[in-house]
């Protein structure tokens, strides 16, 4: 069996060895350790990683990713977890939507106050002359 060490997994997602670390202390992931205390990791662990990161990159939170993983080992189908993804996939999309409504209703708010203040500014100039 091929492990990876932490150093080699931190070099591969460009992370660093203590978010790698963290993740392990939350419960997220679980290296073999050596005898000397070395962390390896397996090709599960690599991909729990992948998924972590892809996850945290999607905005779920830890306790959600969490979740979702141990899911995955209660059923092997994957049923559970897909369909706690899904809804978890759902929110996120609809707090996303809502953000985007938030910008857009902000940004006309700026258009109409530079537009406000153009016309000031054109006002000041006109009574300058």
């Amino acid at each position: 069996m091929h492990y990876l060490t932490i150093s080699q997994l931190a070099q591969e997602f460009d992370i660093s060895t203590r978010t790698i670390r963290y993740y392990e202390e939350r419960g997220l992931i679980a290296p073999i350790r050596t005898e000397s205390g070395q962390r390896l990791y397996t090709k599960k662990e690599r991909a729990k990683l992948k998924l972590i990161l892809r996850g945290k990159r999607f905005g779920f939170s830890l306790e959600e990713i969490h979740e979702m993983i141990s899911l995955f080992d209660q059923d092997r189908t994957g049923r559970k977890q897909l369909e706690r993804t899904i809804e978890y996939g759902r929110q996120k999309i609809k707090e996303v939507n809502e953000r985007i409504d938030d910008l857009v209703q902000l940004k006309e708010e700026m258009e109409a106050m530079l537009v406000d203040f153009e016309k000031r500014l054109h006002e000041l100039e006109g009574l300058d002359e």
